[in-house]
């Protein structure tokens, strides 16, 4: 059956690429200009960075400031902390892959990455701060500033919750499936050995991933493009929302540029929390372990859900402080 539906989906692209050539030609242009202007020189010095952090066992030193919240309240070991404050402040999918790479090395167990993929992606303070930013003060008369504070703490508040739930039920389906076992939920640090780690390795692997985010960006850019020229029936607000659910940035855009108000910031927020189909593939791409094992075992299906509800979540938080 999902072979059937992707022949299908191909199919029907290819129908899309005869039929309009110059669309996905603009659609590929715009999505290669984003991910080399853009993606590729503020990710890829984070994703060799951190990577070579990670694999030196320093991660204590950029861990150690932030320890009581983070083992504290999220109850985290230090290599799980360090993966939380790069998905906090790298962007997608950074935060997925610091988890797989930490996983793969044998630094946090496979209950605590499952725990981390629901709360370790997100996008960038950058990206947030500048073009969501800018995109969204097109929403609102000139008078009216962007309300940076109440759309940031409604990103961001969902995240304890959702550690909250996401905490209980991986320790409980660990109990479940592996009768005798303590609780992983503890701050005892793992190092990998450091004599396994090749720069030159750690290098190919960051590009190979940027690789993969590239095709990812310029395919659903193209997708969005014709997503947009569709005469598609239903409400105004259906494309927009369509778009924003597809990928962030093109789909920002458009909300911003076909909305207005209060829904307009809804739907810019959900689709900030969600990230995007875009975001879910690229986020699939780097689950990946270098043995070759899917996923790492991590479900990409868990990680689809949690988005989804920090989405919901965000939404919510957002009317409220609005309101208040």
């Amino acid at each position: 059956m999902k072979r059937i539906l992707l022949s299908l989906l191909a199919l029907f692209f290819l129908i899309l690429l005869l039929l309009s050539p110059g669309t996905a030609l603009e659609g590929a242009r715009k999505g290669l200009l984003l991910w080399a202007y853009t993606v590729l020189p503020t990710l890829l010095p984070f994703m060799i960075g951190t990577g070579v952090i990670a694999a030196m066992g320093a991660v204590g030193l950029v861990v150690k400031p932030f320890s009581p919240l983070l083992s504290g309240v999220f109850h985290f070991s230090q290599p799980a902390g360090f993966v939380f404050l790069t998905g906090l402040l790298c962007g997608y999918p950074m935060g997925a892959k610091m988890d797989r790479d930490l996983l793969e090395r044998g630094q946090i167990s496979w209950e605590e990455a499952c725990y981390l993929l629901s709360i370790c992606n997100h996008p960038s303070p950058m990206f947030l701060t500048g073009y969501t930013v800018m995109e969204g003060q097109k929403l609102l008369p000139p008078s009216i500033k962007f309300p940076l504070f109440p759309f940031l703490a409604a990103l961001y508040l969902p995240v304890f919750p959702i550690s909250y739930l996401a905490r209980h039920y991986y320790d409980k389906k660990s109990k479940k499936n592996r009768k005798i076992r303590p609780s992983v939920w503890s701050g005892v640090s793992h190092t990998a050995p450091i004599s396994s780690f090749s720069l030159d390795e750690h290098l190919m692997s960051c590009l190979e991933t940027m690789e993969k985010i590239g095709l990812y960006i310029m395919l659903f850019s193209i997708l969005s493009l014709y997503l947009f020229k569709l005469p598609l029936p239903g409400p105004v607000i259906l494309k927009p929302a369509l778009m924003g659910l597809l990928e962030i940035t093109t789909g920002i855009q458009t909300i911003c540029e076909h909305t207005s108000g209060l829904t307009g910031l809804l739907l810019v927020t959900a689709s900030v929390a969600f990230g995007g189909i875009s975001g879910i593939f690229q986020t699939r791409s780097v689950l990946t372990m270098h043995s070759g094992r899917k996923n790492a075992g991590l479900s990409i299906r868990h990680y689809i859900f949690w988005k989804a509800l920090h989405s919901l979540l965000s939404c919510v938080f957002f009317w409220i402080l609005l309101k208040i």
